[in-house]
């Protein structure tokens, strides 16, 4: 791989970063769509990356051609990426985390509202239809 291959998949590299630190930032902040608007050009980097990074690591003579300070800059780059990779999956498990337990307060309201009392006076108890609930949250909430 020459000089010029590994500018390009440090630029690659350095790219998917920044939209990850984008997203990463959007979840944190509690805005989401704004991580949604860029997903279709942060996947086609993400393959992209993929599929380099893969052909690097199955062949490192790919980059041993290329002068060392190139490949310094391709290291910190690609632990600049990790790193980010890193907060970027604590901010989308957070979120998920968040989500699921508001998914199953409601589903819990919904069981309650929709709950029958069956009988009458102090034997009377409430009928619950969690096998209803536990289908609609897949048991997972």
């Amino acid at each position: 791989m020459s000089d010029e291959n590994v500018q390009q998949l440090i630029a690659l590299t350095e790219q998917l970063t920044e939209r990850m630190r984008l997203d990463a930032e959007a979840f944190e902040n509690r805005r989401p769509y704004e991580a949604a608007a860029r997903i279709e050009e942060t996947q086609r980097l993400a393959n992209l990356y993929r599929f380099e990074s893969d052909r690097v690591r199955q062949n490192p003579s790919l980059v041993a051609g290329a002068s060392a300070q190139l490949r310094q800059r391709l290291t910190q780059a690609s632990r600049a990426f990790e790193t980010t990779l890193a907060r970027h999956g604590r901010a989308v498990y957070a979120l998920k985390t968040v989500t699921e337990g508001v998914v199953k307060a409601i589903a819990e309201e919904v069981a309650r509202a929709r709950a029958a009392t069956t009988g009458y006076g102090p034997g009377a108890r409430v009928a619950t239809r969690d096998a209803a609930i536990a289908s609609a949250l897949n048991r997972r909430a």
